[in-house]
């Protein structure tokens, strides 16, 4: 893989010796993470937030070569702001919500992923998976319930009944730990996957792509998605464009199947290839080139026993589309508050269940909609291509057509609409929300100051109660919300208001203030709504009215409390 980085410096991690290595003796930790990737690093962030103590070991002593990953979706940006690590990626990284699809020279579809205001976070940002490692390293590096072991190498794994003991290579040698629980975040060649000797069924598609991040100053490209099918640059293939930070310009271009992969990535030859579509006048560096093929695989299940598999190592799609860092991230915030709940013996470890069912559910999705993406993006068949052609030509003045344009389904949260631990509506609501939906997010002040729903929630069972003013709180609804906060896992509310107000709690609950009615708009609440959100805020229950047995109830079916 050639890298020419010149808009990067590397920081190589300094290996440390281990108190196993030190001692001799056969370390035990609460849990322990293979694989120091943006999705490993994210479960290492998410287990420090829950006071989970986490060791993290990795082969490699640096961040990712290349930008690999770069597009990151709102729901990740949601996730990166509970971990409290999103202000230096979007304040680095390139926003963009809207996207082009070309057929030939000819724009015929466009699309925006976030048409409405009052979101914390856009569609999308564009950043290289190098800045993510590296802010998601920073809170790790000093943060006393983080162990980061660099140049520390899995080489072989014992499973038993309450552990998994670690057998861990190093630059001085080798030494055992052991893990109540692993997390293996180990990429698409996961080390423990194949140790424990699980399959990782699907297939590999024929089409190759060439992937080229060059160092740019073009105006001439805006800050959005730029897809072309049969482009004169590329003619009878696809390509790909995307800015990222520092002037640094993705572009994707489909090669022949039979193209040579080593001719292909070589300097001189993706020049001419970048030449071509950028014209003579146009200045630019090369900054890395790599080739790759669509892949499609995941594991049957991403829970077997001590070890749960997340990321690429339990799930891995084509690129188009960003669903795949992102899925994983989804995964992480799926799974560690439950583990937290059973670890502290208040959940049953059937909620440990609920995260394998969930989120094989996921990757069933994105498996969908990367393989119908790859399809219309590379058709096999004749008939294929004669129906894309009929499409594309058809999008150019007909609008019917253009939802039928496949050129990657953009990643966002997993709706869960079975989930089994939603409760069903008992009462009737006319928004687009229901049990098993990611929040909705508003503008919000607290306290006077600015700030959205997604911001005030997360980490912890919630509720919503939605009232005019704080002050119509009865002393009933004061009572039982007490004792929901009072509970050995406490559910606490929140006052979604209408009227402005500057209280920033009332009764010891924060006091949110809907500053342009589109909480209550997107709730579809009314006076007396309350909605219960899990830990990771999605919904699980809701009601018109608050009555307190049934929101213990809802709260016990999600959390498969057993306190």
């Amino acid at each position: 893989m050639p890298v020419m980085q010149r808009t990067y410096q590397y920081e190589e991690f300094p290996y440390r010796p281990s108190r196993e290595e030190q001692s001799g003796e056969i370390g035990h930790y609460p849990v322990v993470i293979v694989g120091a990737g943006p999705v490993g690093l994210t479960a290492a962030n998410d287990l420090v937030y829950h006071g989970i103590p986490v060791v993290l070991i990795d082969e490699d002593n640096k961040v990712s070569l290349g930008s690999r990953a770069i597009c990151f979706d709102k729901r990740a940006l949601e996730i990166f702001d509970r971990l409290g690590v999103v202000e230096p990626m979007e304040a680095k990284g390139v926003t963009w919500n809207v996207g082009r699809v070309f057929h030939q020279e000819e724009e015929v579809y466009q699309f925006n992923l976030l048409p409405e205001e009052g979101h914390a976070h856009p569609a999308f940002i564009n950043l290289q998976q190098y800045y993510l490692e590296e802010y998601l390293i920073r809170p790790l590096r000093d943060q006393p319930l983080a162990d980061l072991r660099w140049l520390n190498r899995l080489e072989a794994l014992e499973i038993h009944e309450d552990f998994v003991r670690l057998t861990v290579s190093t630059p001085q040698g080798t030494y055992q730990m052991d893990a109540e629980w692993l997390i293996a975040a180990d990429g698409a060649h996961s080390t423990v996957r194949k140790l424990m000797g699980l399959d990782y069924k699907g297939r590999q598609f024929e089409s190759k792509f060439l992937i080229t991040d060059v160092v740019m100053q073009n105006e001439d490209f805006p800050t959005e998605r730029w897809f072309w099918f049969d482009p004169p640059f590329n003619p009878g293939y696809s390509a790909l464009l995307h800015k990222q930070a520092d002037n640094v310009w993705r572009i994707d271009m489909q090669l022949p199947r039979d193209a040579d992969e080593a001719e292909a990535q070589d300097p001189e030859r993706v020049e001419q290839r970048i030449r071509r579509m950028l014209g003579d006048d146009v200045p630019f560096e090369l900054e890395w080139i790599s080739l790759y093929r669509f892949h499609s695989r995941r594991m049957d299940r991403f829970w077997h026993g001590r070890v749960f598999f997340v990321g690429d190592a339990a799930h891995i799609v084509s690129p188009f589309g960003a669903r795949g860092a992102n899925s994983g991230f989804q995964d992480v915030d799926n799974l560690i508050w439950k583990l937290k709940l059973v670890m502290q013996g208040q959940a049953s470890p059937e909620l440990l269940e609920t995260f394998n069912q969930e989120r094989t559910y996921a990757a069933d999705e994105n498996l969908f909609h990367t393989e119908t993406s790859t399809e219309f993006i590379s058709p096999k068949t004749s008939g294929q291509k004669t129906l894309r052609k009929a499409i594309l030509d058809l999008a150019r003045e007909y609008a019917f057509a253009r939802p039928f344009i496949n050129s990657g389904r953009l990643s966002k949260a997993t709706i869960y609409p079975s989930s089994p631990l939603s409760t069903p509506d008992e009462d009737t609501f006319a928004c687009q929300l229901a049990p098993g939906w990611p929040p909705a997010d508003a503008p919000v002040t607290v306290g006077g100051q600015s700030s959205f729903l997604t911001q005030q929630v997360g980490g912890q069972f919630q509720g919503l109660l939605f009232l005019q003013k704080p002050e119509d709180l009865s002393a009933e609804q004061l009572a039982d919300l007490k004792a929901l906060a009072q509970k050995d896992v406490p559910i606490h509310t929140l006052l979604v208001v209408a009227q402005p107000t500057p209280l920033r709690e009332y009764e010891g609950m924060p006091v949110l203030v809907d500053v342009q009615g589109l909480a209550w708009k997107r709730y579809d609440a009314t006076p007396g709504t309350y909605y219960l959100l899990r830990p990771d805020q999605y919904i699980c229950a809701r009601w018109r009215t608050l009555d307190r047995n049934k929101v213990e109830a809802a709260q016990r079916h999600a959390g498969r409390l057993i306190v």
